[in-house]
């Protein structure tokens, strides 16, 4: 399936310069969603997985899928002062920032292996912040998974460099 034509490209959001890569389109179309799961599900069913854990927002919805069809139980990575419990904290630099991303403090087992969802990869810093979040909790990632990757931003080196596989389903070069 193509699914850069299901892909809504929006010039200049949130900042001038920024090409952001909008997956509602993709989420509304039932064979591109549906093509998505199912291709994580056939990558990840063999796979020694514990828990699904998903970034906010889109991450949620993908990992949250993810984790259903596999069986599995999900872990929501939230923005800063958006879980109720107590929680681990990790920050990390965005292109125009900083953030922080949270985890309940028992949200994973000790020792858990945790296949990692979110929609996009650009820089690799929230991706980054959740691997060392789940570290902070004894957890092992097995794997990051994303629908797109934008190369030119090297996030890849910086999952890969950590010692982290990136799987990706689509890539937009200099894009």
């Amino acid at each position: 399936m193509d699914l850069k034509s299901v892909i809504r490209t929006i010039p200049d959001w949130p900042k001038q310069g920024i090409m952001f890569r909008d997956i509602t389109t993709l989420l509304k179309n039932a064979d591109a969603f549906s093509y998505v799961i199912d291709t994580f599900y056939e990558r990840y069913k063999k796979e020694n997985i514990d828990l699904v854990a998903g970034i906010e927002s889109r991450g949620f919805i993908l990992g949250g899928a993810v984790a259903s069809r596999l069986h599995k139980g999900f872990i929501p990575i939230r923005k800063e002062g958006k879980l109720p419990h107590k929680t681990e904290k990790e920050s990390y630099e965005l292109e125009y920032g900083r953030a922080t991303v949270e985890v309940h403090a028992d949200a994973i087992p000790k020792g858990a292996k945790i296949l990692l969802v979110d929609d996009l990869v650009a820089t690799g810093g929230s991706l980054a912040a959740a691997i060392n979040l789940i570290k902070k909790l004894d957890g092992e990632v097995v794997e990051c998974a994303v629908i797109i990757e934008l190369p030119d931003l090297h996030g890849r080196e910086k999952i890969e460099s950590n010692g982290h596989n990136l799987f990706s389903l689509v890539q937009f070069k200099g894009e």
